[in-house]
């Protein structure tokens, strides 16, 4: 490796081979117990909560460790009813033919519709922005790299952060989002949204689709060489 300042790692846990595979076993139980939903309680959820997931979220591995990403969390209740509104005005052009029978095929099995009351309902919003310039430091004006991997990876540790805080989710990610840019007043020529996500307690009522449980097989999403 190239000359760097470094420090030594201090802070890895080694575990016996059984107990590695017991806390392998555990986090993949936990794993299975996350479900998109889109019917949530109203019950206020503590900011407390939502900051400390999108702390965890923010140590995910990033291009350059430029962490391109921002995330605003939207309780208020006034951007929610916005945020909907311009979803739902989107979403009805979706179903009403933009996607194509193909895409409104595959998703049939879900029940999903241009409705999306969650939004509001829901007690936070997270919309996650990518940016294309940035680095270590916010005032850096540096071209950021692999953006949409960072992002992606990111967004993946805040689900499974929310999951394990006991909050249920759902991404929602609405063709085009621009709107997300003007409703939280981000940066047009630097930021992206990159997708929404609805946190809460789920619904008393709360369903899984079918569909959504049906998942691949080891042999089908892994080889082993």
């Amino acid at each position: 490796m190239q000359e760097h300042k470094n420090q030594p790692l201090t802070d890895f846990i080694e575990y016996p081979q059984d107990e590695m595979l017991a806390r392998a076993n555990e986090f993949l139980q936990t794993s299975q117990r996350r479900h998109s939903i889109r019917s949530f309680s109203n019950r206020p959820v503590p900011k407390e909560i939502i900051e400390t997931c999108i702390k965890a979220a923010g140590t995910a591995p990033s291009g350059a460790n430029h962490q391109p990403w921002h995330f605003v969390a939207i309780n208020s209740s006034d951007v929610k009813k916005q945020i909907r509104d311009a979803a739902e005005k989107l979403e009805r052009s979706f179903y009403e033919g933009r996607a194509g029978d193909e895409w409104l095929d595959a998703l049939k099995p879900l029940g999903t519709d241009a409705n999306k009351p969650y939004l509001e309902h829901a007690p936070w919003l997270i919309a996650v922005f990518s940016q294309k310039k940035g680095g270590v430091s916010t005032d850096d004006k540096n071209t950021n790299y692999y953006v949409h991997e960072s992002v992606g990876l990111a967004t993946g540790f805040l689900i499974q952060a929310l999951h394990r805080a006991g909050l249920a989710t759902l991404t929602h990610t609405p063709k085009p989002m621009s709107f997300l840019t003007d409703i939280c007043d981000r940066d047009k020529d630097n930021e992206r949204p990159y997708m929404l996500l609805i946190t809460g307690y789920p619904d008393e009522h709360a369903t899984v689709p079918m569909h959504a449980l049906d998942k691949k097989t080891i042999d089908e999403i892994a080889s082993f060489i």
